[in-house]
């Protein structure tokens, strides 16, 4: 699975451009990314980056990348990122690492974005493989958690037997909904939850998705 991670990050190289800002996602795909673009800015490619978690940002920092401030605004000019599950419309779901709510910042600002995935992460409807993750504020955690009842089973994010906390300092609910019929829709309603910060549903986001299978990798472009 680690090869077709780097396949997927090595196909993607060829979307650097000479200079420029670069919009640096979060896990495991995306870090295998960064370390792939390390070289090329070490051979001279005047690039700037803009890290989407505290972990992204420290990677990129010990390979020597250039980065911008976590402040803004930025105009980046491409954003490399993973997901967790892709459906044909590349909308997907994201959050899996819990940076979910500074990936969707990040995006935001890009004029466009390219996910790297592996095969195993497309699926007809969103939700039928992974639950939708929700960033909630700490305050009220729980009476948000009861309002996302409605939408599935909501369970919090654990880490070393307590609550994972993002680098905003929120909470993570990961929402068990089954396949999602209208993706656009269900993401309006989340955000509409008091306590809410973002979901984990990137809807229209999406440019281009490198997909790597065992012996080859594929692009997908939205239509």
């Amino acid at each position: 699975m680690v090869e077709q991670k780097r396949a997927a990050a090595r196909a993607a190289l060829k979307y650097v451009p000479e200079s420029g800002v670069v919009g640096l996602g979060s896990g495991s795909t995306a870090e295998i990314f960064i370390q792939e673009l390390a070289p090329l800015i070490a051979a001279g490619r005047k690039l700037v980056g803009v890290p989407s978690s505290h972990k992204s940002r420290a990677l990129a920092m010990s390979l020597g990348i250039p980065l911008l401030s976590d402040d803004g605004p930025w105009v980046i000019d491409v954003c490399f990122d993973g997901a967790d599950e892709v459906d044909p419309a590349l909308d997907v779901i994201k959050g899996g690492g819990g940076a979910l709510t500074r990936e969707k910042v990040v995006i935001a600002a890009s004029k466009k974005t390219i996910l790297l995935v592996d095969a195993s992460k497309l699926s007809a409807r969103l939700g039928e493989v992974w639950s939708v993750p929700i960033e909630v504020t700490a305050f009220g955690h729980a009476s948000t958690a009861a309002h996302l009842r409605a939408y599935g089973e909501p369970v919090l994010r654990m880490r070393d037997q307590k609550p994972f906390v993002t680098d905003q300092s929120g909470l993570i609910y990961d929402v068990k909904t089954g396949p999602i019929g209208d993706t656009r829709a269900l993401d309006a309603r989340l955000l509409g939850i008091p306590g809410v910060v973002t979901t984990g549903l990137f809807v229209g986001m999406t440019e281009r998705v490198i997909v790597a299978h065992p012996d080859r990798t594929e692009e997908l472009v939205r239509a």
